[in-house]
């Protein structure tokens, strides 16, 4: 007889994973613990915005070359449920698309060249997107000035879409197309515009993560999930809507932190990836036995 995991973890990957300075896992202890919790039987599944290409590189390969454990249950949802991939000790299997949610190409292809354009000292686009289309800031680029600059971009995108009658939505105002349809979003984060079909989002993602572990084994009897934005809150909403134990924690609640039905855990002193680590580090404690649990993880 097999026995359910005692939880289950949906990561966001920039902020609570990787740093959003150095787009890597760079925070001391964090693989180690990650490590450590799969090992233990802990499914894990990154829900990202981010490509199947940038999770390979900075997330998945340095998991692998640390030598992932082979009964390991991780999964990576990308592209906010648009991609989706299963890893094992061999290596990344095989990648889906959801071709029905892939941005227009004709829209893509404008959309990627403005920023190329007009905007190239300030952004580059994410050329491994298969769904989405991102425009990101450039590592030389200040916080400061990408965010005083990044509605410009937006503008423009949203001037793209009107020529081409395709209806779209960004910071809650619509424009809709000529049937009064609005099928696709501008979505921007602190460092980088996503441009996506209204159906993406981190509750969906957290739909296909269920999906996929409902595969490998038995689900687990609780979750945690981890973001560092108020959109990640939408996996634990759609968990705590399908009626499971969910806790969130948020790993930048300067953010700001809602009020939910289910608990919250947020840091004292970091952020980030640094609290990323550190939570992943006191999980790995309640799992050896070591901590009652996982709410002080910052002190």
């Amino acid at each position: 007889m097999t026995t359910a995991p005692a939880f289950g973890l949906l990561l966001d990957v920039d902020g609570p994973i990787a740093s959003p300075v150095t787009r890597s896992i760079s925070a001391p202890g964090l693989l180690d613990s990650l490590l450590e919790l799969l090992a233990a039987g802990i499914p894990v599944v990154f829900n990202t915005g981010r490509s199947d290409a940038f999770l390979r590189e900075q997330v998945i390969g340095p998991v692998l070359a640390a030598g992932l454990p082979a009964a390991a249950r991780l999964h990576a949802v990308c592209e906010k449920g648009a991609v989706t991939f299963s890893v094992t000790a061999d290596g990344v299997g095989p990648v889906e698309v959801d071709e029905t949610v892939v941005v227009p190409r004709d829209a893509a292809v404008r959309l990627e060249a403005l920023a190329r354009t007009d905007f190239a000292d300030l952004v580059f686009v994410d050329a491994g997107k298969r769904a989405m289309v991102s425009i990101e800031q450039r590592l030389e680029v200040d916080s400061a000035t990408y965010l005083a600059r990044q509605p410009e971009y937006e503008k423009a995108a949203l001037e793209v879409f009107a020529d081409l009658d395709l209806g779209v939505t960004w910071k809650g105002a619509t424009m809709p197309d000529a049937r009064g349809g609005v099928d696709w979003r501008i979505d921007p984060t602190i460092i980088s515009t996503d441009i996506e079909s209204v159906l993406l989002g981190k509750d969906r993602g957290a739909e296909m993560a269920l999906r996929m572990l409902a595969q490998d084994g038995e689900l687990p009897t609780a979750w945690r999930t981890v973001g560092d934005s108020r959109t990640d809150y939408a996996m634990a909403d759609w968990l705590h809507a399908q009626g499971h134990d969910v806790v969130h924690v948020d790993v930048r609640p300067a953010d700001g932190v809602p009020t939910t039905p289910y608990p919250v855990f947020e840091p004292r002193h970091t952020v980030h990836d640094e609290a990323g680590a550190a939570w992943l580090a006191r999980l790995a404690a309640v799992v050896r036995g070591e901590a009652a649990d996982d709410r002080d993880f910052d002190v």
